[in-house]
């Protein structure tokens, strides 16, 4: 009786590494298609064809189009870890702290263009991807942005209004298009939130 529990104690634990192995190479797939086809063309047939399992074994994995894109999002993010608005606080200067913020901020946007490129895209197509980014993504630019905002003077909704500007992925997009590194697009940036300052 005791080797037979054993045994089955053995098998239990196997399977559930074959499971855990399993979810993570659809994960793992469900990325790599958000990040070169996006959201609103990846179907659960090029995830189970890739992943090499039926779609049977996704949906079990994943029921809906929520579970899938949360699941996908965190391990996105687990491996690209964005910069932390908190150690933005300690630098007393505004200006200085804001230069420093887009160009933590910036250098993230290069390195996750394609993905980010795609997701807004598709977010207004897709209802799952859209959930994500408003209870998500959304309200971590809201706190960069008060982040970056603080002791600037004269303090206004102008300012912060162009600092969410200039934070805005679309925004590096064009200064990046137009051929500055991120450095001087950073420096360009905190320049534009100066001027554009009507208080």
């Amino acid at each position: 009786m005791g080797d037979e529990q054993q045994t089955r104690r053995y098998r239990k634990r196997k399977r559930a590494i074959l499971e855990a192995e399993t979810r993570q190479r659809i994960t793992e797939v469900v990325v790599d298609l958000h990040g070169t086809v996006g959201p609103a063309n990846t179907t659960v047939t090029a995830i189970a064809e890739r992943a090499g399992v039926s779609r049977m074994t996704v949906y079990n994995h994943f029921p809906d189009d929520e579970a899938l894109f949360a699941a996908c999002s965190s391990h996105w993010f687990a491996r690209h870890p964005f910069p932390d608005p908190d150690t933005w606080i300690e630098i007393s200067d505004p200006a200085a702290r804001l230069l420093l913020g887009l160009g933590q901020v910036y250098r993230w946007y290069r390195g996750s263009g394609d993905m980010m490129d795609n997701v807004l895209r598709d977010a207004p197509l897709v209802p799952a991807v859209g959930h994500i980014m408003d209870a998500a993504w959304w309200p971590f630019v809201d706190r960069m942005a008060d982040a970056l905002a603080e002791g600037w003077l004269p303090p206004g909704d102008d300012r912060l209004a162009a600092i969410r500007t200039v934070l805005d992925f679309r925004t590096w997009r064009i200064l990046a298009g137009s051929g500055l590194d991120d450095g001087r697009a950073s420096t360009l940036a905190v320049r534009m939130v100066h001027c554009g300052n009507a208080s």
